[in-house]
C-alpha cells in the first residue's frame, strides 16, 4: 500500500511529535508513505471556504494534483484537512462549473485536476486496509485496564455524503472506539460524544465561546466515563483538548486533567516507539498513562 502523506499546518507547524508518530506507525504495518512536495494548507474553515468558492476548490484542487501526480491517494490524519480536501472532490465531481473555473485557475500553473486520486482518513486506512487483526497482532504493548473516551471530530464524521469511507451512523460512531477496544482499552459511550470540542474558527475569533463548547463536553466525560486518557482522530482535536484542560484548570473552571493522544500517538507507543518522539510535546503531561501502557507501574 501506498499513501501520499499530507500533513497540512497543525502537525509540522505545531505537533511534530504527531507527525513522528505517523512516520514511525505505517510503514511498519506495510504502508509506504510519499511525500507530497509542495503541498500547501488544505486550506481550512475559516479562511478561504468562507469568503471564496472556486479560490478554495482550486487550492485544495492543487494540493490533490501533486497526489494525482504520484499517482497515489492522500492520507491525511488531520480532520480538517480531511474535511476540506473530501468536500472540494466532492464539489469538483458534481459540479462542472466549479470544476471548469477550478482547471482554469490551475492551468496558469500547468496543472489540471482529474480526480484520480482519493482522499483518505488514516484512522480508516488503519481500520479497513490495515485492518484490527494486524493490528492486534503487531503491539507489543497493550491497553489493558485503561479506559478511554474517544473524540472522532467533526469532520471525521460529516459531512458524510463527501467520504469515501464513513461510520453506518454518523452519530453513533464506531470506528475509534473499535479501534481502542482491540488493543485492550475499554472505550464507552457517553452523552457528548459527537459534540464539537470548540476549536476552529470559533477559538480563533472566540476563545470564551469555545472554551465554553468544551467545558461542557469535558465535564460530561469526566462525570459520565471518568477515562484514564481521551483519544482523538483529528489534530485541531488533541490541540484543543490538550491545550485547554489547563487554560480550564488554571482559571479554576475544573479541578482534574485527562491527558489527550491522536490516535496515531497512542497506536506508536503499542508498537514500541519512544514516547518522547510521538508524544512529547503534550501540555496535558501523559507520562503516568504511558508508564501504565509499558507496565513500569
Amino acid at each position: 500500500m501506498r499513501f501520499g502523506l499530507f500533513l497540512g499546518c497543525n502537525i509540522p507547524l505545531r505537533r511534530p511529535d504527531l507527525e513522528y508518530a505517523l512516520r514511525y506507525i505505517y510503514p511498519k504495518l506495510g504502508v509506504e508513505l510519499v511525500d507530497l512536495e509542495g503541498a500547501s494548507c488544505c486550506p481550512t474553515w475559516g479562511t478561504m471556504p468562507s469568503v471564496d468558492l472556486a479560490g478554495w476548490c482550486a487550492v485544495s484542487a492543487r494540493n490533490m494534483c501533486i497526489a494525482e501526480e504520484k499517482g497515489v491517494d492522500i492520507l491525511t490524519v488531520c480532520g480538517s484537512c480531511y474535511g476540506s480536501l473530501s468536500e472540494t472532490r466532492h464539489k469538483m465531481l458534481h459540479n462542472p462549473e466549479i470544476r471548469d473555473e477550478v482547471n482554469r485557475m490551475l492551468g496558469k500553473i500547468g496543472r489540471e485536476w482529474k480526480g484520480t486520486s482519493q482522499v483518505r482518513h488514516g484512522v480508516w486506512v488503519l481500520y479497513k486496509d490495515i485492518g484490527l487483526d494486524k493490528i492486534k497482532e503487531s503491539i507489543k504493548y497493550r491497553l489493558d485496564g485503561l479506559t478511554i473516551a474517544v473524540q472522532p471530530g467533526c469532520h471525521f464524521l460529516w459531512p458524510s455524503e463527501v467520504y469515501v469511507d464513513k461510520e453506518k451512523n454518523p452519530f453513533r460512531p464506531r470506528v475509534l472506539i473499535e479501534l481502542c477496544e482491540a488493543i485492550g482499552a475499554e472505550a464507552p459511550d457517553f452523552s457528548t460524544i459527537t459534540d464539537c470540542c470548540g476549536t476552529g474558527g470559533l477559538r480563533s475569533t472566540n476563545l470564551e465561546k469555545s472554551l465554553k463548547l468544551f467545558e461542557r463536553k469535558i465535564k460530561s466525560i469526566k462525570e459520565e466515563i471518568d477515562p484514564d486518557l481521551v483519544v482523538t482522530s483529528c489534530s485541531s482535536c488533541l490541540l484543543q483538548y490538550d491545550g485547554s484542560v489547563k487554560i480550564l484548570k488554571e482559571k479554576g473552571r475544573i479541578n482534574f486533567e485527562i491527558p489527550t493522544l491522536h490516535f496515531v500517538q497512542l497506536l506508536a507507543i503499542c508498537l514500541g516507539a519512544n514516547p518522547d518522539q510521538v508524544a512529547g510535546l503534550a501540555v496535558t503531561g501523559p507520562e503516568e498513562v504511558i508508564k501504565k501502557i509499558r507496565g513500569e507501574v
